[in-house]
């Protein structure tokens, strides 16, 4: 048996077509937001610190599995492979933050200017610079299970990115944005990186403990595998159900501001993961090198924007767009990547 028919093996016909599973989820979201909006708003009040508890156990579910195979004896061995974590940090800090403020600019100052005001062009693009200045935490873990990526070293990235992201969100969010006193709800940071990362980190140690040899954690892992499946289908309908309503009410506005959300996603993509190959990184640190710049740390941004701006300014819907657009392009992404596994040394 090939090892791509081993990792899919333990999911078959629904790993298979996740991206089927997750355009109904949309879709079923969408119409339970409509037609049962109590439910919809209970959902929604289950929230600490801007974080929606019901999402995080979600997450929480969907990153577990993959903490299961963190070994940290190997941690030390990301240091002897320093090119997955330097492409990630120079992307996510010197690069990312800077091309959305630019896309963002040129499109709702230039190019849409004939279609949106310019008092709601600049709440616009504000949103949009905060989801470029706030990369992922948790999801990445997801994608890089996804791509059968390195779960050791992606535990690394994720972890110095997020040390990182302390001190340096607030400042290139000041630059950018020409405010200085950016109030960043650090409450928000601190509780999603122990819900999304520490938690499960520890859960997953005590789990290969418990488990003991590598055959028996191999074993559970592959069992609980749809467990991150599931998760990410019932999390999409949430997200899709939480915003359903203005998903109708401004799909034109929506379109616009996803057009350059997704054309930085995938030049992101792009430029990581060429520049991940062309350094010869191999595949199961360059997918995941890739997908944490890509995608968003969404939480973040939106609380960033609602105490900034406010729920209901543009800037809180440009956040809102982001969550909406990257599980699409992040499941065409995974896709890419593992079609191009073997162009990998």
């Amino acid at each position: 048996m090939t090892d791509a028919s081993q990792a899919a093996a333990p999911m078959g016909l629904f790993a298979r077509y996740l991206t089927l599973w997750v355009a109904l989820a949309m879709i079923a979201g969408i119409v339970i937001g409509q037609f049962a909006p109590g439910l919809v708003q209970a959902i929604a009040g289950a929230e600490v610190a801007s974080i929606n508890l019901v999402v995080a156990v979600l997450i929480w579910a969907m990153v577990y599995p993959m903490m299961v195979n963190v070994d940290f004896k190997a941690v030390a061995g990301v240091a002897r492979q320093p090119k997955g974590l330097l492409i990630t940090l120079a992307v996510n800090w010197l690069i990312k933050p800077f091309t959305m403020a630019f896309l963002a600019v040129l499109f709702f100052d230039v190019i849409f200017a004939p279609w949106i005001m310019p008092q709601d062009a600049g709440q616009y693009i504000a949103g949009l610079i905060l989801l470029g200045a706030a990369p992922c935490t948790a999801m990445v873990f997801v994608w890089s299970q996804l791509t059968r990526g390195d779960a050791t070293y992606t535990l690394v990235q994720v972890s110095v990115n997020d040390l990182i992201m302390v001190v340096a969100f607030a400042p290139i969010v000041a630059l950018l944005l020409g405010v200085t006193n950016i109030s960043v709800p650090w409450e928000t940071l601190v509780l999603a990186t122990v819900l999304y990362v520490v938690l499960p980190l520890i859960a997953g140690l005590i789990t290969r403990r418990v488990l003991g040899s590598e055959d028996a954690i191999k074993a559970f892992s592959d069992r609980i595998n749809p467990l991150s499946m599931g998760g990410l289908i019932v999390t999409v309908m949430i997200l899709f159900g939480l915003q359903g309503s203005v998903i109708l009410e401004k799909p034109m506005v929506i379109a616009l501001i996803a057009v350059p959300i997704l054309i930085q996603s995938y030049g992101i993509f792009a430029l990581a993961y060429g520049a991940a190959y062309l350094a010869r990184v191999p595949h199961r640190v360059a997918a995941p090198c890739a997908m944490i710049g890509t995608s968003n740390f969404f939480e973040l941004a939106v609380a960033v924007a609602i105490s900034l701006f406010g729920l209901n300014s543009g800037a809180a819907l440009a956040t809102v767009v982001g969550v909406l657009v990257e599980v699409p392009v992040m499941l065409s992404l995974v896709a890419f990547a593992n079609r191009t596994r073997a162009r990998f040394s």
